[in-house]
C-alpha cells in the first residue's frame, strides 16, 4: 500500500514522500518540480544529490542543478532552458498513490511545468507524467524533456537496434546524434553490438553527450548491483528535438544524466503537451565484465518492465 506524507529532504527542503514498503521517492515542494530521491527502503539514492556550486547565471536569474530528476523543455537554449525553479510549487495529493506538482508560470516564454508522480502499490514502478502548458499569448514550439541526474560511479546504457543482415535490409535503422564536443574515442564510451554505454569517471571532466532515436523505448543506468530502467515511447512520423532524439545522455566527470524527450509540438495559448516516463529499480544485478554478461544480467529485468 502506498503511503504519502509531507516531510523534508536534505538540500531540497519541503517534500512529499511516497513509499510502498519496497521503494520510496521524495517529490520537492519548496523548489521544482523535481524528484529529489528514488531508492529502495533503507538503500542509497539512485539519483545524484548536488550542492549549490553547480549553477548557471542568465538574465532570468540563477539556475541550480541540485541533482535529482527535473522537467525542462527542448531544444536547449540560453536563457529559456535555464529558467530558475527556486520557488515553492503548488502541490496536490491525488487519490492514494499520486502527487501533482505545479510550478509558477516561467517569465519567458510563459510556460507552466507540471509533474504528476504515481507510485505503484507494490514493486518499484513510478509513472511520471510531465506536462507543459503555454500561458502566453502566442504559440510556442517545444518538447517536454526529463533529465535525471544519476549518482556517479556507474554507467548509462541504451540499446542498439536489433541486428538485421545487410543481405536482408538496406535502409538505416535510426539516427544517432553527436554534439560538437562529442569525442567517440573517449574511453568512457563503449559502442557494442547490443548497447551503447557511457561510464562516469572523475578523471575525465570534459563533457560527453550523445542522442538517439531509441525505438525500443527503454534505457537505464547501472551502478554497483543496482539497475535503474526508464521506459518511454517512440512515435513514428513525428519530429523529435535535436535531429530526431527521444533519448540523450550527458556526462562530465562523475556527473551523468539519463534524459528522455517527447516529440516537438506547437502549442497555442492555454494548450498543453505531455510526456510519460516509467521508472523501475532492481537490486542484485551483476553486470559482469563484458557486453555479453551485461546483456544476460539485465534482459530478464527489462522484460519485467514491458507491461
Amino acid at each position: 500500500m502506498v503511503k504519502i506524507e509531507k516531510t523534508s529532504y536534505p538540500g531540497y527542503g519541503g517534500c512529499y514522500r511516497l513509499s510502498n514498503g519496497n521503494v520510496e521517492l521524495f517529490a520537492t515542494t519548496d523548489v521544482g518540480p523535481r524528484i529529489a530521491c528514488y531508492r529502495f527502503i533503507g538503500g542509497e539514492n539512485i539519483l545524484a544529490e548536488l550542492g549549490p556550486d553547480k549553477r548557471v547565471e542568465s538574465d532570468l536569474g540563477t539556475w541550480y542543478s541540485r541533482g535529482g530528476s527535473r522537467l525542462w523543455h527542448a531544444p536547449e537554449v540560453l536563457p529559456r532552458t535555464y529558467s530558475p525553479d527556486n520557488d515553492p510549487v503548488e502541490c496536490e495529493v491525488i487519490g492514494n498513490d499520486s502527487v501533482r506538482l505545479i510550478q509558477p508560470v516561467e517569465p519567458s516564454p510563459k510556460i507552466q511545468k507540471e509533474m504528476l508522480i504515481k507510485l505503484d502499490q507494490d514493486g518499484s514502478r513510478v509513472t511520471i507524467t510531465s506536462k507543459l502548458t503555454n500561458k502566453g499569448l502566442w504559440p510556442v514550439e517545444l518538447a517536454p524533456w526529463n533529465p535525471s541526474v544519476m549518482r556517479g560511479g556507474g554507467f548509462c546504457f541504451f540499446p542498439q537496434e536489433p541486428f538485421i543482415s545487410h543481405d536482408d535490409y538496406l535502409l538505416p535503422s535510426r539516427p544517432m546524434v553527436m554534439w560538437h564536443f562529442t569525442d567517440m574515442t573517449d574511453p568512457r564510451w563503449t559502442f557494442g553490438k547490443k548497447y551503447v554505454r557511457l561510464q562516469t569517471d572523475e578523471r575525465y571532466p570534459e563533457p560527453q553527450k550523445i542522442g538517439a532515436a531509441v525505438k525500443l523505448g527503454w534505457a537505464g543506468y547501472h551502478i554497483e548491483d543496482t539497475l535503474f530502467v526508464k521506459r518511454f515511447q517512440y512515435f513514428e512520423d513525428v519530429e523529435y528535438p535535436d535531429y530526431g532524439c527521444n533519448f540523450e545522455t550527458y556526462c562530465a566527470g562523475s556527473f551523468i544524466e539519463v534524459e528522455t524527450l517527447a516529440p516537438l509540438a506547437v502549442i497555442g495559448p492555454d494548450e498543453a503537451v505531455t510526456h510519460v516516463e516509467k521508472w523501475h529499480l532492481f537490486k542484485g544485478v551483476d553486470a559482469g565484465d563484458s557486453e555479453e554478461s551485461f546483456d544476460k544480467a539485465i534482459m530478464p529485468y527489462i522484460e519485467k518492465t514491458s507491461d
